[in-house]
């Protein structure tokens, strides 16, 4: 069945039961087999075109009409439900779709923003295109010396006729390697105080004067990156929102990406508890009472973490705009993984701590391991995250920080706040 093919108005188990029904034909099953699941990460990285794969199964996806599923039909997408998305999310689960991890950002973070703040031309011009796959997205951020304080950026743009030249760095930007697309925030005002001199732009990522290098990371993959712009020059009509008024573009970013990190549905985290579970037999130790009362925790800590995703997706159904429960979400998630790192390296034991390619059924596991630190910086530090809660939950006060309603060009570089 073709997107033209399918119905304007369409009941949540009639959905449901297509979305089913195309995905048996089209995508692979998810795997509950250890050894499997590690040859197909340790392949994916070295032998195969992940990025490739991906952006064919996502025009295949839009094609079926299962994909922007509540984005505006004016743009691609379907306009329907919560619910709608919600049964998708059930009816994916038991395979493993290769645009997940590739496509996040483009869809949990920037899709989102341009739809809130671009112009009508901007969002004719990028929407339908990511939603058919042909575009995918990162957003340029964080700085060596602003990531938790992100409003003291220093990467500056600035007007010359109809372009605007930028020249500075960020750090941190997952995926910008193979991004077509990335949403950049720079300074455009270092007269006004930091927070208000800011500006939200489309940067085309092979545009001359851009550079993008992997950063290798500990578990051998290079999933971020640092991009450095030297009189990089783009369109003046690149502007997302409102000249100066960046950090409110940004804000909704951030918002989304805490829902996106926090929002509990993700079905690779469903198959890791699972596998978790499995594990436990297999090491033999699935009746030791400690092992069954920390396998216990990890269940409800999962559990919650897709009860603050519920409330988080029920406040999107209704409208409201993302708040401090993606903020909570985050947190919940992090503490969820960290936990659950730790009882697979305790049921492990040395054959993921010391590790190599021979011990392939221990691969997937020693990844999460060096990977679940990450879990607490990336998006927000969890220190940003407590501010957050602190300060729009409990009504705690701010934390002091000099300057802040200074000009920024008076600030002089030093170490990162933790708010803001």
């Amino acid at each position: 069945m073709s997107e033209q093919d399918v119905p304007e108005v369409e009941s949540v188990e009639a959905f449901r039961d297509r979305a089913g029904s195309w995905l048996d034909a089209h995508a692979p099953r998810r795997s509950t087999d250890r050894q499997d699941v590690a040859e197909q990460q340790v392949t994916g990285a070295r032998g195969r075109d992940p990025i490739a794969a991906a952006k064919r199964f996502q025009a295949e996806l839009f094609e079926a009409g299962l994909t922007g599923l509540r984005w505006p039909r004016a743009y691609g997408g379907r306009e329907l439900t919560l619910a709608h998305e919600i049964a998708f999310a059930a009816a994916a689960a038991p395979f493993d779709l290769p645009t997940g991890f590739v496509f996040s950002i483009t869809f949990g973070m920037c899709g989102p923003t341009v739809l809130a703040h671009g112009t009508e031309q901007q969002k004719r011009r990028y929407i339908e295109p990511m939603l058919r796959g042909a575009q995918i997205w990162c957003q340029l951020f964080s700085e060596p010396g602003a990531g938790s304080d992100l409003a003291a950026i220093r990467t500056s743009a600035v007007r010359d006729g109809d372009h605007w030249v930028v020249n500075g760095q960020k750090v941190w930007s997952s995926g910008a390697h193979y991004s077509d697309f990335g949403l950049l925030l720079a300074r455009t005002a270092p007269e006004l105080p930091k927070h208000r001199g800011l500006t939200m732009f489309v940067v085309d990522m092979r545009r001359p004067g851009l550079t993008i290098r992997p950063l290798r990371q500990m578990n051998g993959a290079e999933h971020f990156n640092e991009v450095f712009f030297d009189d990089l020059r783009i369109p003046a009509d690149s502007v997302v929102g409102e000249v100066n008024d960046g950090w409110r573009t940004a804000i909704t970013t951030l918002m989304n990406e805490r829902v996106a990190l926090g929002g509990g549905a993700d079905s690779d985290r469903q198959a890791g508890v699972e596998n978790l579970f499995r594990l436990a037999r297999a090491a033999g130790r699935y009746d030791d009472p400690v092992v069954r009362d920390r396998l216990a925790r990890t269940y409800i800590e999962h559990s919650i973490v897709g009860l603050i995703g519920q409330r988080v997706r029920d406040a999107a159904l209704r409208g409201v705009a993302p708040g401090p429960e993606g903020s909570i979400g985050k947190l919940a998630t992090a503490r969820s993984d960290k936990g659950l790192a730790a009882l697979a390296a305790d049921l492990g034991g040395a054959r993921i701590a010391a590790w190599d390619d021979s011990g392939r059924d221990c691969t997937v596991w020693t990844d999460l391991l060096l990977s679940v630190p990450a879990r607490s910086i990336a998006g927000g530090t969890d220190e940003v995250q407590k501010n957050i809660v602190g300060d729009r939950v409990l009504g705690l006060p701010r934390e002091h920080e000099p300057g802040r309603h200074g000009p920024f060009r008076d600030r002089t570089a030093g170490p990162e706040t933790a708010g803001q």
